[in-house]
């Protein structure tokens, strides 16, 4: 079987960061997408003393134009085919709903839907030369409940969690797995946005989720797993 061919956005750092480096510990082909070439760079670098191939790919998954070059490239270093896609890029703003501005609630949109959205066009066709794919779109326990003061990020991951299952279906029969992640709170810079009353007193590792999500892949072919909880640490 050929080498794995992976394509993480919101590559840089946090999740994503450890989501590559979890696959490049089995050897893969893992091309990091995100904003900070700067970061990206690094990842790579750090890819490649795991015992994978690393490829920084500069995207900004709210812009169609930078998704579509992106991936392009991307597609181009794995050879083609993809068989691992995860949407992890996302952002999160805290603000009472009384004070949620037209640009805060877009901008969710645009990177917590939109993203996803055109990442996954734009892979498609690679998805589908893979034979074995799994697309990951990273939601949040915000995806299963409504938290005060996030209106729109659990809008977005409820909506995450809505395209995951809709796309599971369209692509039932293609030989393409996918699954919504569910993470809990997580060490990550996103949870410096969190009031600090309101964070959890032990939060999850990075890893934790990479681990979930390695994992999940290796479940038997064909076994369809649609929403996966990251269990909170032991």
């Amino acid at each position: 079987m050929t080498e794995l061919r992976v394509l993480v956005t919101g590559g840089s750092r946090g999740i994503g960061r450890a989501i590559a480096l979890r696959f490049a510990r089995e050897g893969a082909k893992v091309a990091v997408a995100a904003r900070n070439s700067a970061l990206l760079d690094s990842v790579v670098a750090e890819i490649e003393a795991a015992g994978g191939q690393g490829r920084a790919q500069q995207m900004d998954v709210s812009d169609h134009g930078s998704v579509e070059a992106a991936v392009w490239r991307a597609v181009e270093f794995t050879g083609g085919a993809l068989d691992v896609l995860v949407n992890n890029a996302g952002v999160f703003a805290s603000k009472p709903f009384a004070d949620l501005d037209l640009s805060t609630w877009e901008r969710h949109i645009a990177v917590n839907l939109n993203g996803p959205f055109y990442v996954t066009t734009e892979a498609y066709e690679a998805l589908l030369e893979s034979g074995r794919a799994h697309v990951f779109n990273i939601s949040s326990v915000a995806g299963r409940k409504g938290f005060a003061g996030s209106t729109a990020y659990c809008a977005t991951k409820y909506g995450l969690r809505g395209f995951s299952d809709a796309l599971r279906l369209d692509l039932a029969g293609k030989g393409v797995r996918v699954t919504t992640i569910y993470p809990g709170s997580t060490d990550t810079d996103m949870l410096k946005a969190v009031p600090a009353g309101e964070r959890s007193p032990r939060p999850n590792r990075p890893e934790d989720v990479a681990e979930v999500i390695w994992n999940t892949w290796k479940a038997a072919p064909g076994t369809e797993v649609s929403d996966v909880d990251v269990p909170p640490p032991a």
